[in-house]
């Protein structure tokens, strides 16, 4: 898998964030090319204490996906296999990388015909069988 196929997801965003118990949370994220196009990074920037912000570095894994490195504001690292296909964005988290595994977590985001917006949500699992929804986290293309 060719790290150029994640083009759509270059520019700037407006991040929609359901968190239960709080109204209208908003955002910004960019995605950009950096080294050269070897990799993608994603900032995310949320005004809001219970919503981190957050870098990740996303690159080929070697065996036809792709791997995000995530650091946030808390000072959280994780590493979550991600896939990018057919406009369906998943990031999935469901092994022990260096920091310890208490539960599962993934992300789906759907695209829009016209590449406009990105709906998805974070799920988490206690067992890696059964998800329940965490947060609805939507992008809206801004440039």
């Amino acid at each position: 898998m060719e790290i150029e196929q994640l083009e759509p997801l270059i520019g700037m965003w407006k991040l929609e964030v359901d968190l239960p118990g709080s109204v209208d949370v908003t955002g910004t994220c960019a995605f950009e090319w950096i080294l050269g196009g070897a990799f993608l990074q994603q900032r995310n920037q949320v005004d809001h204490p219970d919503a981190p912000d957050v870098v990740c570095v996303v690159g080929p894994d070697g065996q036809g996906s792709f791997t995000q490195h995530y650091f946030d504001s808390r000072g959280v690292a994780r590493v979550y296999e991600m896939t990018f296909e057919a406009g369906r964005w998943e990031l999935l988290r469901v092994t022990p990388d260096f920091t310890p595994l208490d539960f599962s977590q993934r992300y789906v985001g759907q695209f829009r015909s016209d590449r406009s917006r990105i709906e998805g949500g974070w799920e988490f699992s206690r067992d890696g069988q059964n998800w329940d929804l965490d947060f609805q986290l939507n992008y809206i293309k801004l440039a």
